[in-house]
């Protein structure tokens, strides 16, 4: 296959991992097996970060080995590796083949109703002469539809396999991508009548362990791998890309797998999450409202906020170095410590066809939505939302409202809305009670330094480099005609002495509403010095601690700090 067929391979993938991102959220609420933690898009988005900047396909299958995360990411991750290898040694139906036979070979116990069974679909169907994309997936979504009546814990919850739709979504526009002219997308919604929701009756079992993903560098054969992982725990997925042997289990205790794994091989990275804690989060999710909002995840609202909240949030993007990931789910440490080691940073928007299919997903899933998007100023979200609005949406169900804000004051916007919200609340209710309170907001950013402003093209190097040596500490709000400086600090000290004189000159001690506290890299001490005091100033006040947007952060540099405020 030529260079040029391999990047229209590589580019219709960058396709779908963007429309997969989309419906992360639909797969977390209905992952249900094999166990009912609430993962399944999140590990699915997080696995495919290679795709999004691909480079050399060889580089992409062990970038996706070290990448992939829980049992769908994993699975979907060597099938995918396995597929580009194929298609770089010949055609797309042997490719395909390669990559089922590589997928069911990495599971240890493999279970039907499950992505391997879509990847037997799609094998199966090249093999009984399908022609063209719309064939081949129309054949899938049957075979989703029966995932529900496979599994038992799939047909105690009514939904259907949260990793085989994942894949299917995946495939289709993959798929069709490679089409010219490309068919319609699939109708993610309307395929899967009664079966994209749990039943209010389903009760999961908790499972009291935690889930990992490990990368081992193991020298000679890893014949006897296997064996060696039983006793650990069951979900076992393993497969070795050269010397890299991936492992993604379910255990009973992370320091005891981590002591174990490591005899088997030099550890290379080692991830553990609590199966536990997931659970809850995935029985505890925000109640259902008639009126559902939407918001950008720049607001700073973290996604287990909008889960708790029943909100839903739109992904930036962050790119370090050469990777690029949604902002919801980087971890906010590795951002902090790139920026100060040199690495460059940037910002994105989701692509135009990730928010088309945000905004289907939940037009499909709600009767009234409104969208609260970031200020128009600093993004074209406004725009993209109304642009859709008009042409799919005549019945008016979906509300695009410019906030005229960002980052902080944005989020608190939305948080204060969606605790307000209640089932009878109506859609002027709500636009009635977004439109007082944005005019109440108010959000402090206190810079720490100038030359990351420089280096995301936002200042210039010599303005900031002269800043930063008199020592200059921007104080800037957002607004609706854009970030305004409304003033400055020479240290520390100054800037919390704007900030008290900003809370002085709207808030009394029996004022009552919000107030958080954002950080960067700072948390410990805005924790430490802040956040007891503005308590005891203000006890009326819900005074929080808030992770400001990794947004507003790649921008702004470690050590930037903010004050957003709503009175009730």
């Amino acid at each position: 296959m030529t260079a040029r067929e391999l990047e229209r391979h590589l580019a219709a993938m960058q396709v779908a991992v963007s429309r997969l991102s989309a419906w992360a959220d639909l797969l977390d609420d209905i992952n249900v097996f094999p166990v009912a933690d609430g993962d399944t898009g999140r590990n699915l988005v997080l696995s495919l970060v290679p795709l999004r900047c691909p480079g050399d396909a060889v580089d992409v299958g062990k970038a996706l080995l070290t990448a992939a995360r829980g049992n769908s990411g994993n699975i979907m991750g060597r099938f995918l590796s396995a597929l580009l290898g194929g298609i770089r040694a010949g055609g797309l139906e042997a490719a395909v083949r390669a990559g089922r036979t590589a997928a069911i070979a990495a599971v240890t116990e493999p279970q039907p109703g499950t992505m391997l069974t879509v990847l037997d679909t799609l094998v199966d169907t090249w093999r009984d002469g399908a022609t063209g994309s719309a064939a081949v997936v129309d054949r899938l979504v049957e075979t989703v539809r029966s995932t529900t009546t496979r599994l038992p814990e799939l047909a105690r919850a009514g939904v259907v396999d949260a990793g085989a739709l994942g894949l299917l979504i995946f495939l289709d526009a993959y798929l069709k991508s490679l089409e010219e002219p490309a068919p319609p997308l699939l109708s993610v919604v309307d395929s899967f009548p009664g079966q994209l929701t749990v039943a209010e009756a389903y009760c999961p079992d908790t499972i009291h362990e935690c889930c990992v993903d490990a990368v081992l560098r193991v020298d000679g054969s890893d014949s006897a791998l296997a064996d060696s992982l039983a006793p650990l725990g069951d979900s076992v997925v393993t497969y070795r890309e050269g010397s890299l042997v991936k492992v993604h289990l379910h255990g009973v205790a992370a320091s005891e797998i981590r002591s174990a794994l490591g005899k088997l091989g030099t550890i290379e990275q080692f991830h553990a999450d609590d199966i536990a804690d997931q659970t809850e989060g995935f029985i505890n999710r925000g109640r259902a409202t008639r009126v559902h909002l939407m918001t950008d995840a720049a607001g700073s609202l973290t996604r287990e906020q909008a889960r708790a909240l029943n909100v839903t949030l739109l992904n930036s993007y962050v790119t370090i170095g050469a990777q690029s990931f949604p902002e919801t789910h980087l971890d906010p440490c590795e951002l902090y410590r790139a920026m100060v080691s040199g690495v460059r940073v940037s910002t994105s928007q989701a692509s135009v066809l990730e928010r088309h299919e945000s905004y289907l997903r939940v037009c499909g899933s709600y009767a009234e939505v409104i969208y609260l998007s970031v200020g128009s100023t600093y993004t074209g979200n406004v725009a993209c939302a109304r642009a859709w609005q008009a042409e799919h949406d005549p019945q008016g169900r979906f509300l695009v409202i410019d906030s005229g804000t960002a980052s902080g004051s944005l989020g608190l916007l939305v948080y204060a809305a969606a605790q307000w919200i209640s089932a009878e609340k109506t859609l002027a209710d709500v636009c009635a009670f977004i439109e007082a309170a944005r005019e109440r907001v108010v959000e402090l950013v206190f810079l720490d330094r100038l030359d990351f402003l420089a280096r995301g093209g936002r200042l210039s190097k010599t303005r900031a480099f002269f800043g930063d040596l008199v020592g200059v500490k921007p104080v800037i709000r957002p607004m609706a005609d854009g970030a305004r400086k409304v003033g400055v600090a020479r240290n520390r000290g100054g800037q919390v002495d704007m900030a008290r004189e900003a809370l002085r000159s709207r808030l009394t001690a029996k004022s009552q509403g919000w107030l958080w506290l954002e950080y960067t890299d700072n948390r410990e001490w805005l924790e430490d010095e802040l956040l007891p005091e503005f308590r005891r100033a203000y006890p009326s006040m819900m005074v929080a601690l808030q992770p400001m947007s990794l947004t507003s952060g790649a921008h702004m540099g470690p050590g930037t700090w903010a004050i957003a405020f709503l009175d009730a």
